[in-house]
């Protein structure tokens, strides 16, 4: 939850930003999950810092009652860089931190959605493990200043086992190439929100 507090920004300076629609066609690029993040070419530094990024959401409570009713949100992505970024993608994701043994991730018993704006319609979004998350169509680049909306809505089964606490959260990534250390890597930034899980 870290980060999400580093990324925050107030919504009055947001909207002064232009904006990219969500919707936008996918890039038809190679994948950028077949290189490697910057982080992990770092490790031996601990010198990148990705500050590209600032991310907002609105609309995710503190808590939720769990069964079949959605909760809807908005989460945005804006390039806080002088930079345009290339190879853009967006994703979005539910679940929970998992810190001790036995803890379960609540993401298999929950379902997420995004609001397709060019079919006017939502679309699920499921892993094939079974997880609720995936890829959301969207803008191949991101110019200086640009941001990227995204209407989200999540619900969790009942059937979620309560013998933990859950740690959830759920929000949307922004993935980008970057060239650093003569390397071409991904990175990225997220605009996401926790919430704890709960039975009438």
């Amino acid at each position: 939850m870290k980060l999400r507090r580093a990324l925050s920004i107030s919504a009055a300076t947001a909207a002064l930003l232009p904006t990219a629609v969500a919707a936008a066609p996918v890039s038809q690029a190679a994948p950028a999950t077949e290189l490697p993040t910057c982080y992990d070419l770092d490790t031996a530094y601990g010198q990148y810092h990705n500050n590209t990024f600032v991310g907002r959401t609105f609309g995710i409570p503190k808590s939720i009652t769990l069964g079949t009713h959605w909760t809807t949100y908005t989460a945005t992505l804006t390039n806080a860089s002088a930079k345009e970024l290339k190879s853009f993608e967006l994703s979005a994701k539910l679940g929970s931190y998992v810190y001790n043994e036995g803890e379960r991730d609540l993401s298999p018993y929950g379902d997420l959605q995004y609001w397709d704006t060019s079919q006017h319609a939502w679309k699920t979004l499921r892993q094939a493990g079974g997880n609720a998350g995936g890829t959301i169509p969207g803008p191949k680049r991101l110019k200086p200043r640009e941001s990227v909306h995204v209407q989200l809505r999540f619900r969790v089964s009942k059937d979620l086992p309560l013998d933990h606490a859950y740690d959830a959260f759920t929000g949307l990534t922004g993935t980008f190439v970057e060239r650093y250390r003569d390397t071409d890597c991904t990175a990225h930034g997220d605009a996401d929100g926790g919430f704890y899980p709960r039975k009438d």
